[in-house]
């Protein structure tokens, strides 16, 4: 594999931040024992601050996954919103990803439509994106009905059958297409904009617009990240949650969580000063 440096530096402050404040967490707490009870007090404060203070730091910083699975986002335009799905045409969309994923190589396109919108299409669906490319799908796969079986890749970043079915409000079978897009361009932070045209006299036309694509993983022993090649599995992916539904990101549950934390020890010491007292 080819090796890149690309987010590196985050990856490397954010270690290094967790084992600064891990080693001057339990300095902090372990000095408090021997303390009088005024000193005490002080030192738990300052505790509670680190502990209000480091989730900001952490959300800062960009995080980075060892697969990124989840990180691609397609967002819907006008009335099309919340779904990453098409009613209607032509629809266009923004597709970018989080931090976490940021880049995504050889991105693909994943198109999913119910049997009705199969059945009335009278010609190629088109997707064209910002820089003139245009990508023309003729060929369809399906009839998917084995709600078990995962496409368009059997691995951890495939969606089931089922869970498709589910998101497109349908019992019926399904039909899939897979082709690589956007000029084989990373997916960034940046948003891209993209339009499908879907030629469809269905009378209620649905097919979900999903994207798969690679990002490179983090080599703790050369502290370098590796290019995924052509070759490489599929590891990232729009998330498998029902469309709308938002998954907070790590450095937010982190920021979160300690907030609360911190106002429990604070609380805890608090109640235990005025009893002393």
């Amino acid at each position: 594999m080819k090796k890149y440096t690309t987010n590196i530096l985050m990856h490397t402050l954010k270690q290094v931040s967790i084992k600064i404040f891990y080693k001057i967490f339990t300095s902090m707490f372990i000095n408090t024992q021997t303390l009088g009870l005024s000193r005490r007090n002080d030192k738990m404060k300052k505790i509670t601050l680190c502990l209000l203070i480091f989730p900001l730091i952490l959300a800062a910083i960009p995080q980075v996954r060892a697969s990124g699975q989840g990180t691609i986002r397609i967002e819907p335009h006008s009335s099309y919103y919340p779904l990453p799905m098409m009613i209607s045409s032509p629809a266009t969309f923004n597709i970018s990803v989080v931090p976490g994923g940021d880049p995504t190589l050889d991105p693909h396109i994943f198109l999913v439509m119910t049997k009705d919108t199969y059945n009335g299409l009278s010609g190629s669906v088109t997707v064209n994106w910002t820089g003139g490319g245009i990508l023309t799908i003729s060929s369809w796969n399906g009839p998917e009905t084995d709600n078990s079986k995962k496409i368009p890749v059997d691995n951890s970043v495939g969606y089931t059958v089922a869970s498709l079915k589910d998101h497109l409000n349908t019992l019926g079978p399904i039909y899939w297409a897979f082709e690589p897009f956007l000029g084989g361009a990373p997916l960034t932070q940046i948003k891209q904009k993209f339009t499908i045209t879907l030629p469809s006299s269905a009378t209620n036309p649905r097919m979900l617009v999903y994207a798969l694509g690679k990002i490179g993983e983090y080599d703790e022993k050369t502290g370098t990240i590796l290019c995924p090649t052509p070759n490489d599995s599929f590891n990232n992916r729009v998330p498998p949650t029902k469309p709308g539904l938002v998954v907070p990101e790590l450095a937010t549950i982190l920021l979160a969580a300690a907030s609360f934390g911190a106002f429990a020890i604070y609380g805890v010491t608090r109640k235990k000063t005025l009893h002393l007292k």
